[in-house]
């Protein structure tokens, strides 16, 4: 029974990068890192949507990528708060108006 290997996000993009970046052939990279062939080309398969934009779900994600996302929840979530206290703001003025005599 073969041992399924862990390898990092990090690791993975180093190795993918041998092959897009530093000209290297699959089988040079392959040996250098001492990774399968076929897990080799999924990985420069990733890195290559990963530059152009693209993000499949359920892709391994950089850790500036990560940030990226929880940064833009946080935004979501505080446009909401915004939105909600600009419509409770508006209520109470209201409330004022129609409460002078």
């Amino acid at each position: 029974m073969t041992k399924k290997n862990k390898f990092t996000a990090e690791f993975r993009r180093e190795a993918a990068s041998l092959v897009l970046d530093n000209s290297h052939t699959y089988r040079e990279a392959c040996d250098a890192t001492g990774v399968d062939e076929n897990i080799l080309y999924r990985w420069v398969a990733q890195l290559r949507a990963e530059r152009s934009g693209i993000m499949p779900p359920g892709m391994a994600v950089t850790p500036d990528q990560q940030r990226i996302l929880e940064l833009e929840e946080r935004i979501r979530c505080l446009e909401m708060e915004r939105d909600i206290l600009k419509k409770a703001a508006a209520l109470l003025i209201t409330d004022e108006f129609k409460s002078l005599p």
